[in-house]
């Protein structure tokens, strides 16, 4: 693992979309699966299981029984027929993801998600096996791949429901290309105000609604995998169930990708209590900073693209350390 290359993997990022992008406009990678099956089961640890909750949930919400699982669980749903398995991996040999998927192998249909060439061991008997081609992360973390992850979850989705949807991400790509790029290029501006005011004794909390929950996973296991800082995630809705204690106690800094109803809920504490605030995307009354950046008013960019405050930020102290 290295700060510098961390940092480069993060200003390939714009170019890396714009691939996908470009992969996507001429195939659905996923068009020989069958709409609508009875089950999915997606199985990942870190990053990619983070993606996957993401992508369980959206295929709830339009009827589809759909699972984001700990490789590492000692047993899940049954292996059937009619379970489509989705196994995720970047570097295609998470040992979790392998020996979960083997349970599955010869009775589901299994589609892999991987950032290698090849047929790595969790693409082995794989109906299919999709590239993330986020390129090699030289940094040692998951950075561009957990992007492309995300990106190609909601293809999926997309196909799983019967609509052919490469097209319509494929532009999302374009749009989460150009707002990256966009952060990328005004770092200087918005930068030193995450570290003023995230910078504190006590770690760096994460905030996002629960449909975009991989934000602030990802953000907080960033602060953890390079500077090796302490750094806690939480749903905003549970936000009150389970850290509003800490703001009486710590000197409490939060990182807030709002979007969800309960946002007020939390910030109404954080007031009370004196907690600092930085804002992704769009202005919250009591934080002490926002940061904006191109088409931070759709769901889909910001969740393509808000990890960057964290990655960046990481890098720096990662960098400084």
């Amino acid at each position: 693992m290295d700060p510098s290359l961390f940092l480069r993997d993060l200003e390939q990022k714009p170019s890396a979309l714009l691939d996908l992008a470009g992969s996507l406009d001429a195939a659905d990678p996923f068009a020989p699966l069958t709409p609508y099956p009875r089950r999915v089961l997606i199985l990942g640890m870190g990053s990619s299981r983070y993606a996957a909750r993401v992508a369980a949930l959206r295929l709830r919400t339009v009827g589809v029984d759909a699972w984001a699982e700990y490789a590492s669980v000692a047993a899940s749903l049954p292996p059937q027929p009619d379970t489509l398995v989705v196994a995720i991996s970047a570097s295609g040999g998470s040992r979790e993801t392998v020996e979960a998927t083997a349970r599955y192998r010869g009775i589901a249909p299994i589609v892999a998600l991987t950032n290698v060439a090849g047929v790595p061991p969790i693409a082995e008997d794989a109906l299919l096996t999709v590239p993330m081609r986020a390129g090699v992360e030289e940094g040692g973390v998951a950075c561009r791949s957990f992007t492309h992850t995300l990106a190609l979850l909601l293809t999926l989705t997309s196909r799983l429901t019967g609509i052919d949807g490469s097209k319509t991400v494929a532009e999302l790509c374009r749009r989460a290309a150009e707002a990256t790029a966009h952060l990328l290029d005004h770092r200087d501006s918005w930068l030193p105000m995450a570290h003023e005011i995230l910078d504190g004794p006590d770690g760096v909390h994460t905030i996002a609604p629960a449909e975009r929950i991989s934000s602030a996973e990802q953000s907080a296991l960033m602060v953890r995998e390079g500077p090796r800082r302490r750094a806690d995630a939480t749903e905003t809705g549970d936000w009150a169930h389970v850290d509003v204690y800490l703001t009486k106690t710590l000197d409490y800094r939060a990182l807030l990708f709002p979007g969800s109803g309960y946002d007020e809920q939390a910030m109404e504490w954080i007031r009370q209590r004196g907690s600092r605030v930085l804002s992704v995307g769009a202005p919250i009354d009591g934080a002490a900073g926002v940061i904006r950046y191109p088409h931070d008013d759709d769901p889909d960019v910001r969740l393509l693209t808000e990890t960057l405050i964290a990655e960046l930020l990481a890098a720096t102290w990662w960098a400084a350390a």
